[in-house]
């Protein structure tokens, strides 16, 4: 029989003491003689003993004890990495250099979001895609432009002219495509919500 004593079956709860003194006074704990928690008889009793229209609520309640640390900035179909970032073998991990880690990477977050809102970061996929998108467009302007001027680049026998017309509708095109990538930037550290 595994027995535990209130505070530590609270731990291993993982709920707080006042509601293990709660399930004492409705007598929904299993103790031995020497007032100790049976582990094991006490959980079938509370699963017994539960109210089943409750369920969502005791549901809710153990997302937000597992949602409590860092699993909320994890994603969920992250490998696991067990072996420790500073070189120790796995059994010399303690408590409070991965406690100081946790917090340090929480903060690194925290950060990151409030650059994020202060518009000084953005997503970098967002961005390389409205670059990608800039610089399509920009090709394609570019590329049409001889289309658009060889009837009348054709025409034109006087050098000086000619240079004058190709710089104008390059420089046209170019305005085009300062317009549309600004748009594009725009676009991408202000999404419409």
């Amino acid at each position: 029989m595994e027995t535990a004593s209130k505070s530590e079956f609270a731990a291993l709860m993982g709920c707080s003491k006042s509601y293990v003194s709660k399930l004492n006074s409705q007598g929904r704990l299993v103790l031995d003689d020497k007032g100790r928690v049976l582990v094991a008889e006490t959980k079938a009793l509370l699963e017994n003993s539960a109210d089943p229209s409750k369920a969502g609520v005791a549901d809710r309640h153990q997302r937000d004890r597992v949602e409590k640390g860092v699993s909320v900035h994890v994603a969920p179909d992250a490998p696991a990495d067990t072996a420790p970032p500073d070189g120790k073998p796995a059994d010399k991990f303690d408590y409070q250099s991965s406690r100081a880690q946790r917090e340090h990477f929480l903060a690194q977050l925290a950060q990151s979001e409030a650059l994020k809102a202060a518009g000084e970061l953005v997503d970098r996929a967002a961005v390389e895609q409205a670059a990608f998108i800039a610089g399509r467009a920009m090709r394609d302007l570019l590329l049409g432009l001889p289309k658009q001027i060889a009837p009348d680049l054709a025409a034109i026998t006087d050098s000086w002219e000619l240079e004058r017309m190709l710089t104008t509708h390059l420089r046209r095109v170019l305005e085009d495509a300062s317009r549309m990538s600004a748009a594009d930037l725009e676009q991408v550290l202000h999404p419409p919500n």
